[in-house]
């Protein structure tokens, strides 16, 4: 039986002015996530988001969230996700 292919778009190119709105289209077009990338600076350049826009995608939908943290440490921040949505 083949397993089911899951829709995480990310939020990294969105337009934040409408992030509400460009979040309901993936919902509507069928996104499975929302695929969050949080970076610190220090493996990649530091293009993201931190814990507010997480906070503000939990308010936005109920898919879950699907966070890569790519930081220094990343167990140091863990927990700290989880609670804003992750």
């Amino acid at each position: 039986m083949p397993k089911k292919l899951l829709f995480a778009p990310s939020i990294l190119s969105a337009d934040f002015a409408s992030l509400g709105k460009q979040i309901k289209e993936v919902e509507d077009a069928g996104a499975d996530w929302i695929h969050v990338d949080i970076m610190d600076g220090h493996f990649v350049p530091n293009m993201s988001m931190g814990r507010k826009a997480l906070e503000a995608c939990k308010q936005i939908s109920t898919l879950p969230k699907d966070v890569h943290l790519m930081v220094e440490a990343p167990e140091k921040f863990i927990e700290w996700y989880a609670e804003s949505g992750a």
